[in-house]
């Protein structure tokens, strides 16, 4: 990847410290393709320039609380990119999910200037992508799972295997991810006392135990090294 601009590095680097809660100097350095060192003269810069950025000793940086940037800006690259993931977002399986995107990118379109806008539309209209057995809507749930995996609470949910199983279970959402399009929730179930892998269209009901959890302390990575990955593979056996 090549440097970029220095004017076009600190742009990013705002909008990256905007985004995220905390980010460190390695972090920076590598997504830029510049030395830490450079990171560390860019953000004196943004600093001088009066962009109040918050130092954490031994953690990274922050943006205080409240500082809000002018408008976004979209190059006409992103704003396709964002066009494009949309269309193939459509077609997901989780009606929640698709609900909350086309809200979103609403709002995202809405920054878009004139020509970008006519651009907007008209590639709208040519990207296509295959329906997924007729568009069919396999689950509901996403979102509400999102929410309760940053928010560590508890669910309880109706589950039903694919072996036409039914348990009621207690799960700490723990992370998701989408095969084929369905979407697998990865959680602690305190029913089997283990971690188990469910397909969120198999989820007949959920139900907020308003109880939290500690978090689990351990990475997505960290987790598939644990577990057997036989059974990532095959989560219709993982949700038993």
């Amino acid at each position: 990847m090549e440097e970029k601009p220095r004017l076009s590095r600190l742009t990013a680097i705002l909008t990256q410290l905007q985004s995220s809660r905390i980010v460190t100097a390695k972090t920076l350095a590598e997504k830029h393709n510049v030395s830490v060192r450079t990171i560390y003269r860019d953000i004196r810069t943004l600093e001088k320039s009066g962009v109040p950025i918050i130092t954490e000793e031994g953690k990274g940086y922050s943006m205080m609380e409240g500082y809000q940037l002018p408008p976004v800006m979209f190059t006409e690259d992103e704003a396709n990119a964002l066009i494009t993931a949309e269309q193939l977002i459509l077609k997901n399986k989780d009606a929640s999910f698709v609900q909350h995107y086309s809200e979103a990118i609403l709002k995202i379109k809405a920054l878009l200037k004139g020509p970008q806008k006519d651009k907007a539309s008209l590639l709208t209209e040519r990207i296509y992508f295959m329906d997924n057995y007729l568009n069919q809507r396999t689950s509901n749930y996403l979102m509400r799972i999102q929410s309760a995996l940053t928010n560590f609470q508890v669910l309880s949910i109706d589950y039903l295997s694919l072996d036409q199983k039914f348990t009621n279970r207690n799960i700490e959402p723990f992370a998701l991810y989408s095969s084929q399009e369905k979407w697998l929730l990865i959680a602690y179930c305190r029913l089997r006392k283990a971690f188990r892998v469910f397909r969120i269209d198999h989820i007949q009901k959920i139900t907020n135990t308003y109880e939290h959890f500690e978090s689990h302390n351990m990475t997505l990575e960290e987790y598939y090294k644990s577990y057997d990955a036989y059974y990532q593979d095959n989560p219709e056996l993982n949700g038993k």
